[in-house]
């Protein structure tokens, strides 16, 4: 029997992606996320660069004074993965798509996670909430993960996305803490930022935010009709007018911004994924740049 789409994507990506992961990171994947468990190991006076989200709040109103939870290393995390496969995802315009993208990351986190014991689940967006997988382990969960989005038709035009309906979709599917990561664009209606910072309270929160470069940097080609992917309404444009392209850029810049601080508010780190930049760079310098401001945090502190 012939290997399935999923299968040989997997395949791929534990040659090309996995393997170099293991050379680059010698297997410290916990670089990639903080990996906190449930288990309280102690509280101890706030210092300089904790996490804010560990604040006892009770202990530090008796004591008129900030205190943090410490907690034990969870061997086992539980990792859900929130995916965003509406039509702006379907964009590409250099060698991949965006939603080539979600497949090939889903499918080395998820490896990575299972192959060390982990459970992993998703949630699966369209153009509407399509499909929640049930938490599981094992290469198996992968495949079952991978085999769901391989087969998920590409959407001509559907309603404008609504993160706000993934993101309360994974809430109600989580069940202990765990490790959450939400793959999409961001390009949806308002709403969602607030369930995002909710989610985060509770759950570690990684966003991966998809890119093409064409979404900030509009190329002098002449006239072009430009189609919303969402709802399929199409705009002539001229790219020869030196003012309209800057108008592009200024509204790429202010949408930029805007992300950032709401990621900011949020406390979620970025992992951003470029569909002109190989996977394994874009992982490695987020896992090196969250190691070097950990190592930095405990400076501080220890210097407070």
């Amino acid at each position: 029997m012939s290997p399935s789409g999923a299968e040989r994507r997997l395949q791929r990506l534990e040659w090309t992606v996995i393997r170099r992961l293991d050379g680059l990171l010698q297997g410290d994947y916990r670089t990639i996320f903080k990996g906190h468990g449930l288990d309280l190991a102690d509280i101890r006076e706030y210092v300089f660069g904790d996490d804010v989200r560990h604040i006892d709040w009770n202990v530090t109103a008796r004591l008129d004074t900030p205190y943090v939870r410490e907690y034990l290393e969870d061997r086992e995390i539980s990792g859900q993965f929130l995916l965003d496969l509406s039509p702006s995802v379907d964009f590409g315009t250099v060698d991949r798509r965006k939603r080539d993208l979600v497949l090939d990351f889903t499918a080395v986190l998820a490896r990575l996670l299972t192959r060390h014991g982990n459970r992993i689940g998703a949630t699966i967006y369209g153009s509407r909430v399509e499909r929640a997988i049930p938490t599981r382990g094992g290469r198996v969960q992968v495949l079952r993960i991978l085999n769901e989005l391989e087969r998920r038709p590409r959407l001509e035009r559907a309603p404008l996305t609504s993160l706000a309906e993934l993101l309360d979709a994974g809430m109600r599917s989580l069940r202990r803490r765990s490790l959450v990561f939400v793959v999409s664009d961001f390009f949806s209606a308002a709403g969602w930022e607030a369930r995002l910072e909710r989610i985060a309270r509770r759950h570690e929160t990684l966003a991966v935010r998809l890119v093409d470069p064409r979404e900030s940097d509009l190329p002098d080609i002449g006239p072009v009709v430009l189609t919303d992917s969402e709802t399929g309404e199409q705009l002539r444009v001229d790219t020869h007018d030196p003012r309209f392209r800057m108008r592009f850029v200024d509204a790429a810049r202010r949408r930029e911004e805007r992300l950032a601080s709401v990621f900011a508010r949020a406390g979620v780190p970025v992992l951003v994924l470029r569909t002109d930049e190989d996977l394994v760079r874009a992982i490695v310098r987020f896992a090196y740049a969250r190691k070097r401001r950990a190592g930095h945090r405990a400076g501080m502190g220890a210097t407070a």
